[in-house]
């Protein structure tokens, strides 16, 4: 059985400098996607957001490892999309206001049909909340500047800052959403561990 790491293979996105920001170039690639707004603490339809993307994502996990593919790979991590209305009233304390696209990457072989399938097979067994909400669709970000930020969310301020000084001063300027890319479970590792890439997309 072919067994293949997207996380090594796209090590220069997945696996950034803790100390130094760097641009990379992200391709199109295809993603499961739900939109919200709400703070993510809170949220309850963040929260089933989640288990929406992690049950399908495990699902086709499983459907290419048993099927005819016979392919093994690791579910990427969660990433999250994070805007308001009108990006200079965005405020890291007014999360309420946020408005989030959550997404999940998904392998080249995986098809829109195998993704219904999926969905299909989740319904039968957990049925979440937001499950119809799922879009499978392709995302380019293209040019962006990033860095892993280790420690909890609520100290990501000095990271974020960094990188956008980083394209301001370079001579470009921030341009689409802001990116955070979850490579941590939170509810086992310690706060001061998690890591979470800082990504900003740049013109």
């Amino acid at each position: 059985m072919k067994k293949i790491d997207y996380k090594k293979e796209l090590k220069h996105l997945y696996k950034p400098s803790s100390k130094n920001v760097e641009m990379v170039e992200v391709p199109s690639m295809n993603y499961l996607m739900i939109d919200g707004q709400g703070n993510p603490n809170t949220s309850i339809d963040y929260k089933n957001a989640v288990e929406a993307l992690f049950s399908v994502s495990y699902t086709l996990k499983f459907m290419v490892k048993k099927g005819e593919w016979k392919v093994d790979y690791g579910v990427m991590p969660l990433e999250g999309l994070w805007w308001v209305d009108d990006m200079a009233q965005f405020d890291a304390n007014k999360k309420d206001d946020w408005k989030w696209t959550l997404l999940m990457m998904q392998p080249e072989l995986i098809t829109k049909e195998m993704v219904e399938r999926a969905i299909g097979e989740v319904r039968k067994k957990k049925n979440p909340p937001v499950l119809d909400k799922i879009k499978f669709e392709s995302f380019t970000e293209g040019k962006a500047a990033q860095i892993m930020h280790i420690g909890p969310f609520s100290e990501e301020g000095p990271n974020i800052q960094k990188v956008h000084e980083f394209i301001t001063i370079n001579g470009h300027k921030l341009s689409g959403k802001h990116h955070e890319i979850y490579l941590s479970d939170i509810r086992r590792a310690a706060p001061e561990k998690w890591k979470t890439i800082i990504r900003q997309p740049f013109e």
